[in-house]
């Protein structure tokens, strides 16, 4: 793997279909950099909330407004940032999804996801932007 840190940028319409998007990314940057199953399970699922959670909660499916996803690759970890144009929301009180009153909800589970499938993850911007976190020590095949 390259030990210099790479930057990247790919910005969608606030369009369910733009989901396809980033899932070819996550499989790009899987193939480019070797990142084994797990790691790269853990990324898709957690990347694709995020950005799922900025078309719908943030930017309210409004094609104009746009989510960018910005992704940087070191030496031992990747990391993506998900932001939307938005309001915002409370990220520190979100309902329980493991709560019985509320398992059989639709929805709500994403943030919970992304805590447990990412090795770090930070809300800034009253929410607005979301940083997750993966390592990739021991996740690189070859």
């Amino acid at each position: 793997m390259n030990t210099e840190k790479q930057t990247f940028n790919l910005q969608i319409v606030s369009q369910p279909e733009s989901i396809n998007l980033v899932e070819k990314l996550i499989d790009e940057i899987k193939a480019e950099y070797n990142i084994q199953e797990e790691c790269y399970g853990n990324m898709l699922v957690a990347v694709t909330e995020a950005v799922n959670n900025a078309i719908q909660h943030g930017n309210k499916y409004d094609a104009d407004r746009k989510v960018n996803i910005a992704y940087e690759v070191d030496t031992d970890q990747i990391s993506f940032t998900v932001s939307d144009e938005g309001a915002g929301f409370d990220y520190l009180n979100i309902p329980d999804p493991t709560d019985p009153d509320n398992l059989e909800k639709p929805t709500g589970r994403g943030v919970f996801l992304m805590k447990h499938l990412a090795d770090q993850i930070i809300f800034s911007d009253n929410g607005k932007v979301v940083e997750l976190y993966f390592k990739t020590t021991g996740h690189i095949e070859g």
